[in-house]
């Protein structure tokens, strides 16, 4: 078995308070579409823990949630609350800048977990990617809502910013703690800037493909 490394981790609050805003955003996926509580807990679960799941699974480190008696029951506190209460008490808005926050926040964490476990800098960044958006894309395809994947605004991009800076920045020697808080704000600021001026990559265009075009 791999030995734990001694990586830092955010205090504790911290980490709570960012898969509480995951959970929310999963639980409140579910109040809209008028799911059960069942449904509700369930979504709330997933966008809170999932990607995290995903990543401890693939380098082989316990799975966080399961050895921490938090977490769960925080996500499960966070379903009850959004089903107790009416969505539209919920700002809209401020919910995807808390999102934001997280995205990068998760996204760093991720990535430096993975370094701190022995995994090679590119597989590392793209845990970081999983970290930040797996919950996510799991529950969208569950709740057969377009899945963050397909959407052309920079969330992903954003998160792979903020994957690959601390990657880099840690490659370099720089602290693990200063890589986290300059690689989170660069990942939240790209994502920020979505949001302002609503951007988001090109898509692809069937007429830029001669064989879709038709003959000439």
């Amino acid at each position: 078995m791999i030995a734990p490394p001694e990586t830092p981790v955010l205090p504790a609050f911290v980490d709570l308070f960012a898969i509480g805003l995951f959970a929310l955003s999963g639980a409140l996926s579910g109040t809209r579409s008028r799911q059960t509580f069942v449904t509700v807990a369930f979504f709330a679960l997933i966008a809170g823990v999932g990607g995290g799941t995903v990543r401890d699974v693939l380098i082989g480190a316990p799975v966080f949630w399961v050895h921490d008696r938090f977490v769960a029951p925080v996500c499960l506190a966070v379903a009850t609350l959004a089903w107790l209460t009416p969505s539209h008490w919920y700002n809209a808005r401020l919910l995807v800048w808390a999102d934001a926050l997280g995205l990068a926040v998760y996204s760093v964490l991720g990535t430096i977990k993975a370094l701190g476990w022995g995994v090679p800098p590119v597989p590392s960044f793209l845990m970081g990617v999983m970290t930040g958006c797996a919950g996510g894309i799991i529950r969208d395809v569950i709740a057969g809502q377009p899945s963050i994947l397909m959407r052309p605004e920079l969330y992903v991009t954003a998160s792979a910013l903020a994957s690959a800076a601390g990657a880099l920045m840690i490659a370099l020697g720089v602290s693990p703690i200063t890589a986290w808080i300059c690689a989170a704000l660069a990942g939240f600021a790209l994502r920020g800037a979505a949001i302002q001026w609503s951007i988001g990559l090109p898509t692809y265009s069937a007429e830029d493909d001669p064989d879709e075009a038709g003959p000439p």
